[in-house]
């Protein structure tokens, strides 16, 4: 489904099942995956990658250098950047940074995304935050600059401490029972 008043560029690669919403516009040379939703006034640049089964919502722009993994979730009015060093009169492809979010991370409403950094696999950014270094997996991070707060479970629960040895933190999900080990802000199954 592609809404009348959206703007799909020749040359996108739209994977069956997902949905364009209201006045988004995608550009020449995105590719989307399945099953996927982009809301209302999302921008989407050329060459843009986003997986299969993503939730883009309304107001997000996503710039060219931006690679998406499955099952990603961007908020309402998230901003992903593309050139550490802007000025309105200079631009070129060599100034282009990518960007990369892992499969199954969530980035909250409102946050700014700066060039460069990596989002890890299930990592969720809190809304309004300022990211500007790279998330570990399942790490949860907000603030401006975004720290870690804490690890969540593939559910979406903030984890619990369980134990603690040394540098290896032991903790559980409360929701799904799930118990895995956090060494050096690695998210990782525990050692027995």
């Amino acid at each position: 489904m592609i809404h009348e008043t959206a703007i799909v560029e020749d040359g996108v690669q739209l994977g069956e099942g997902t949905r364009i919403w209201h006045f988004a516009h995608i550009r020449k040379g995105a590719k989307i995956g399945k099953n996927g939703n982009i809301g209302k006034d999302v921008y989407i640049d050329t060459n843009v990658v986003i997986g299969d089964n993503c939730k883009i919502q309304n107001f997000a722009s996503l710039y060219n250098g931006l690679i998406i993994g499955n099952n990603v979730f961007i908020g309402p009015h998230v901003c992903f950047t593309n050139d550490l060093f802007p000025r309105a009169t200079i631009w070129n492809e060599e100034r282009l940074v990518k960007t990369v979010v892992k499969d199954g991370a969530s980035i909250g409403a409102n946050s700014t995304i700066v060039a460069g950094i990596t989002i890890g696999n299930y990592a969720m950014v809190g809304a309004g935050t300022v990211v500007t270094k790279d998330v570990p997996g399942h790490a949860l991070v907000f603030g401006n600059p975004a720290q870690i707060q804490g690890f969540v479970c593939e559910c979406g629960i903030k984890l619990e401490k369980k134990s603690k040895k040394k540098n290896v933190v032991q903790l559980f999900c409360p929701q799904c029972g799930k118990e895995v080990c956090i060494e050096d802000s690695i998210y990782k199954e525990c050692e027995e």
